[in-house]
């Protein structure tokens, strides 16, 4: 008897009695990104990397299976692991927002703002980053050592000082890399069948890619969750990018 991992169960039918949260908001029910725009601190998966590589043989799987439509499957370009949430037009509620700044203020005012701030922003150390787990929406990761995850506890705490607020979850945030939402929930019977594919993709990406190759943080700002436009890249010293 297969055993489904709590994150799977969580997306299977008997599970949910409402449609997906974001459904309606960030992507229509045919699978659509609708837009959304905001801005956020990321580190894109290394692009020609063999980690890519992997990520994306991953993705290519998930694709593969009979329910793949039941998701809302983002662009390859935009695989990355968020370092810490900047602010979303669906979202413009206190403590997800600079208390300083009215609520109203457009998405586009907020971004130069952060922008203005974040100029002379000290880098931190780089770290490293390898997968945990894996569910049918993405990969969960974490610091690959004790010191990686101290350097990605600080770099978000920096950025916490520079955003002017902490999300509740600040301390315990899951770092993960998204593949797709959910449009629809998974039947309960289909749920062995996705355990067992994930727990063999989960083998390979730890033979494959035991650390996963990822570019420094980047501010970036988006209009919806395909793509994530780097503004300010920190690596030895922030590279402002001018913006398109």
């Amino acid at each position: 008897m297969t055993l489904i991992s709590p994150s799977l169960l969580a997306l299977g039918r008997s599970a949910n009695d409402a449609p997906p949260r974001h459904l309606g908001t960030r992507y229509n029910t045919e699978g659509q990104f609708l837009s959304e725009p905001g801005n956020t601190v990321v580190s894109h998966v290394a692009a020609g990397s063999p980690s890519e590589a992997a990520v994306l043989a991953v993705r290519d799987r998930l694709m593969a299976m009979p329910e793949a439509r039941q998701f809302a499957f983002t662009q390859p370009s935009s695989l990355h692991m968020t370092i810490f949430q900047g602010i979303i037009e669906h979202r413009r509620k206190l403590p997800y927002w600079p208390a300083g700044m009215p609520l109203d203020t457009p998405i586009e005012v907020m971004t130069a703002y952060y922008r203005e701030r974040l100029a002379h922003f000290a880098p931190l150390e780089q770290f490293r980053a390898r997968v945990t787990g894996i569910t049918p929406t993405g990969l969960a990761l974490e610091g690959d050592g004790a010191a990686d995850r101290a350097c990605l506890k600080a770099w978000r705490d920096a950025f916490a000082e520079a955003f002017g607020y902490r999300h509740p979850d600040h301390d315990d945030y899951q770092f993960h890399i998204t593949y797709a939402y959910p449009v629809d929930w998974l039947d309960d019977a289909a749920l062995p069948r996705w355990q067992a594919m994930l727990d063999e993709q989960l083998a390979f990406l730890r033979e494959q890619a035991p650390v996963i190759a990822l570019d420094p943080p980047a501010f970036c700002s988006f209009e919806d969750m395909n793509h994530f436009e780097e503004l300010i890249v920190f690596s030895e010293r922030p590279a402002i990018k001018e913006q398109k």
